[in-house]
């Protein structure tokens, strides 16, 4: 039970889910896009993608594909929203220190996404969400 709970949190009021609906849809949205402009110009970006760790440019740009359009198209569904912000937040820590090295005025989004998106993990996806369904059905299964 406490795995579901860390999935899938308890809703908290229609406010704050609906801020957090605003916040999923915002940054999710955008952050996809960056995914899905490196989808359509695969070659020409994993010929000048920095590849962190050792990785092909096209590993490291298929890497960043998952993490920010499939992951981001979970997090605005609010779909296992703090395992699909996972990658999120490991791909903006990999930009922000190793192709920005760690600076805030040049590297101003990703520290911005890492923020958003650590704070939507601890906050959960809200209860307008596909894991806000999940949860309200669990818990009236378990009642």
């Amino acid at each position: 039970m406490k795995c579901l709970e860390l999935l899938f949190p308890k809703a908290e009021s229609t406010k704050t889910s609906l801020i957090l609906l605003a916040s999923r849809l915002v940054f999710g949205l955008t952050f996809a896009s960056h995914g899905l402009d490196k989808l359509q110009h695969f070659s020409e970006t994993a010929a000048h993608f920095p590849a962190p760790f050792g990785l092909s440019g096209e590993v490291a740009v298929g890497l960043s594909i998952f993490g920010e359009l499939v992951c981001g198209l979970a997090f605005v569904f609010g779909f296992l929203t703090r395992l699909a912000l996972l990658p999120m937040i490991f791909t903006m820590i990999v930009a922000f220190t190793t192709v920005f090295g760690g600076s805030i005025s040049a590297g101003e989004l990703p520290f911005l996404y890492l923020i958003i998106f650590v704070l939507s993990w601890f906050a959960g996806a809200g209860k307008f969400s596909v894991d806000g369904i999940i949860r309200s059905k669990i818990s009236r299964d378990n009642s």
